[in-house]
């Protein structure tokens, strides 16, 4: 019996996989065309991150759900990850105030299961397209102590606003004591090294207190729109 050469093998399972890949752009558009349709008329809203890993009983889970029922009576549309503990929290407290609660899923070897406090849900399996949905509608990033996905957002949107790849937003780390050692070596190693600016510092403030995190978004505010100006809408397009 011949054997198939194989260079006819590589080929054949070369064919196969673009196959699979061109199936995979319509997933994708499918993801990018449901998350503007849903998203798009939330406007405005807040992104907030944070671990997935905290109880209820965790006084940061306590401190991300009081911010978010201030940021939802204040009218911003409250965006999270869609999963447990501090994701749970930004969603259990928009959805107590007057605003939309939404969450933003996404599917994992380990499985993540939605929390109950979402009035608008979407579902990724792509991280890259979920990461859009944050930053393409918010008027703001609030970020909880986290792992590697926080800071993994936190990167995202520093390196976007960073590069202008994506317009100015308040960037507001919640709790200093956690952030310091992060933001010290930001100072002591970066700046001083030359990989950032000193001024790319002036991106991120600090807050404790969830009063202070709205005034904080207010403040940016006070001289500029809540919405998107024309440029900045062109410079969303290409995002």
């Amino acid at each position: 019996m011949r054997k198939m050469p194989a260079s006819r093998i590589a080929k054949s399972t070369a064919d196969a996989q673009l196959q699979r890949e061109s199936w995979r752009i319509f997933q994708i558009m499918a993801e990018f065309v449901e998350g503007f349709e849903k998203l798009c008329q939330i406007s405005p809203s807040v992104s907030v991150f944070g671990s997935s890993r905290l109880a209820p009983d965790h006084p940061w889970y306590a401190k991300a759900e009081i911010t978010a029922k201030l940021l939802s009576d204040a009218g911003f549309s409250v965006v999270s990850g869609g999963g447990s503990g501090i994701m749970e929290a930004a969603n259990r407290g928009a959805k107590a105030g007057k605003s939309p609660s939404i969450g933003v899923n996404i599917e994992l070897p380990r499985e993540q299961k939605p929390n109950e406090y979402q009035d608008v849900s979407l579902h990724f399996r792509h991280f890259f397209a979920r990461k859009v949905m944050f930053v393409k509608y918010a008027s703001a990033y609030v970020v909880l102590p986290g792992g590697f996905g926080t800071l993994d957002e936190l990167a995202e949107i520093l390196t976007l606003i960073q590069t202008g790849k994506t317009r100015r937003i308040p960037i507001i780390l919640v709790e200093s004591a956690f952030w310091s050692g992060l933001l010290g070596w930001f100072r002591e190693t970066l700046v001083t090294n030359g990989t950032i600016d000193a001024g790319d510092l002036d991106l991120i403030q600090v807050c404790d207190e969830p009063a202070a995190i709205i005034d904080a978004i207010f403040a940016h505010y006070q001289s500029r729109s809540l919405e998107p100006s024309e440029a900045e809408q062109e410079i969303l397009l290409e995002l």
